[in-house]
């Protein structure tokens, strides 16, 4: 199944439409507007400000349930969690509808759970269509995530990391820089060797 990107606005991320699903929720909805009716849920790579700042517009938009992993759920409504002081804003303040654990399934997308940029970091993979749409755990600069946020841990992220790297991976859709179509695998191996290499 085809991924469609909607690229990251300024300081806010990247946003994916798989199916029926769309991924984070940073974006103008203006942007979303074209795939309303095609829209059912809203799933949430993790709580962070720039990917959740129009979560409440958006799902109004597409009359949308809101996916995000357990760990992750309070900073839809803690500031401090889902850092949007740091945006000039607040947290969006809604209450999921759903739940997530790893191994989920959802969408088509298989839950992933990469704790290490936030505890309840994940990602999103299509084992058929070699997909993953990855949040802030790798970026397909061959680059990892923030570990220093509050609930942030290198060693967690080192771990989801190497989880990842087996995966027969060739889109890697990150939520900030440009997605690849192809060899995301080897981003993904180059952020694990970055790790292990100790940078950061």
């Amino acid at each position: 199944m085809k991924v469609r990107w909607i690229p990251e606005q300024g300081p806010f991320a990247n946003s994916y439409i798989f199916g029926t699903v769309l991924v984070d929720a940073g974006v103008l909805p203006m942007a979303v507007q074209p795939f309303r009716d095609e829209i059912d849920t809203i799933v949430l790579t993790h709580c962070h400000f720039d990917h959740t700042a129009h979560l409440k517009e958006i799902s109004h938009l597409c009359r949308a349930k809101i996916a995000i992993h357990r760990d992750d759920a309070g900073g839809l409504i803690d500031d401090g969690k889902s850092l949007s002081m740091q945006f000039g804003a607040r947290s969006p303040g809604v209450v999921p509808d759903i739940v997530l654990s790893d191994g989920d399934v959802i969408g088509g997308l298989t839950v992933i759970h990469t704790p290490g940029h936030t505890p309840g970091s994940c990602c999103f993979y299509s084992a058929p269509d070699k997909v993953l749409i990855s949040g802030d755990t790798v970026f397909t600069d061959g680059a990892f995530g923030r570990y220093d946020f509050p609930g942030g841990s290198r060693q967690a992220l080192e771990r989801s990391l190497d989880r990842l790297a087996p995966l027969d991976v060739e889109g890697l859709y990150p939520g900030h820089g440009e997605p690849v179509d192809c060899s995301g695998k080897r981003h993904i191996a180059a952020a694990q060797q970055l790790m292990k290499g100790g940078y950061g």
